[in-house]
């Protein structure tokens, strides 16, 4: 235990967008010390040198990555690393007892076969990843609670299916008709230089990519087909947006009931979303707006019905760092140690 009885937390992978997130939010958890950051490239750095504004309260270094050490010293360590790297190591820090939440993709399949389809990387940690729950606490909150290892959901997973899920786990839309259209902030891309984020390339321009082929295709389909009780194929394509942060899912699909109003549907999502506290259902006519989640935990849902087409509309709007990364990951800690949901997350967003 760390200090006055608080549960020692690591971060490896704490200079990216993800890792910053993290300590700005644990740093006021009240259950927690954060006792290590971890990293390599950045390994022996102040992390007040990456991050100045951060300097008056975080005067760790970043420190090498060594599992063993890692797992003496961290009750629970986050892992915010690229796909691929977290299955490396993972399966020690479980092995010595740490719970683990990964930010990345490789623990968020119960098939790994899909995992290695689409992320291109053979995996031996099979015994291990059977053991992983897929951290989305509005749909998996149970398991959550009992689980050591924690696959935290993709940010735009975490909007497409929070918009999805009343939809299918009731039948209330004919599955294969589903289509979400995402748009994204560019923090979505990380913190690693990448040519198509530059402000020269980014701003003034809104483009679609990965189209027929993003890896969240398989999660969020994963997911819909467990809410469906078959196999579910989505088309899902998402779009760059020249701002910082935030995502916005649209959500399509044909009723199985046209007759179905907005009233219904608004009441149905309310009572699927009632013992959830980070998802607001908006009122009637009301469609939410990446700025009003900005720097919460909050994802804000709207509904509407076009009995022209005998479609449903749902948009979701969160914060794809906090509610899609980060703060995500905090609420499936929560949860893992029986505390309230809703511990060290923030409640309210940064307007305008």
């Amino acid at each position: 235990m760390g200090k006055e009885g608080r549960v020692s937390v690591g971060i490896v992978g704490a200079s990216g967008y993800g890792g910053v997130q993290l300590v700005r939010l644990l740093m006021d958890h009240p259950e927690v010390e954060l006792v290590y950051l971890g990293g390599d490239s950045s390994a022996g750095k102040s992390f007040a040198d990456i991050y100045p504004h951060l300097a008056h309260r975080v005067a760790q270094p970043i420190e090498s990555v060594d599992p063993e050490a890692i797992a003496a010293r961290c009750e629970v360590v986050f892992l915010s690393l690229p796909n691929g790297f977290a299955c490396d190591m993972a399966p020690q820090l479980v092995d010595k007892g740490c719970k683990v939440l990964d930010l990345s993709a490789d623990y968020r399949f119960s098939d790994l076969e899909t995992y290695q389809i689409w992320y291109g990387k053979q995996r031996q940690d099979l015994a291990v990843a059977t053991k992983a729950v897929y951290g989305l606490p509005e749909l998996y909150r149970d398991r959550i609670a009992e689980s050591q290892l924690i696959g935290c959901p993709g940010c735009y997973p975490t909007a497409s299916l929070l918009a999805l899920a009343p939809l299918l786990k009731q039948g209330l839309i004919v599955p294969e008709t589903a289509i979400v259209d995402a748009k994204s902030g560019t923090s979505g891309g990380g913190r690693q230089a990448k040519t198509g984020l530059l402000l020269a390339e980014a701003d003034n321009s809104f483009a679609a990519y990965g189209v027929a082929r993003h890896r969240h295709t398989p999660e969020i389909e994963q997911v819909c087909s467990d809410l469906a009780g078959h196999q579910v194929l989505v088309q899902f394509t998402p779009h760059l947006v020249p701002m910082v942060r935030g995502i916005l899912a649209t959500v399509y699909a044909t009723l199985r009931d046209p007759g179905l109003v907005r009233e219904d549907l608004i009441t149905i999502y309310r009572a699927f979303y009632r013992n959830c506290p980070w998802v607001t259902i908006c009122d009637s006519g009301i469609y939410p707006q990446t700025k009003w989640a900005c720097g919460s935990n909050l994802c804000y849902i709207g509904i509407e019905t076009d009995p022209r087409t005998g479609r449903v509309i749902v948009l979701s709007a969160i914060d794809n760092l906090i509610k899609g990364q980060a703060g995500q990951a905090i609420q499936c800690l929560n949860i893992m140690m029986g505390w309230d949901e809703s511990l060290g997350l923030p409640k309210l967003g940064f307007y305008p």
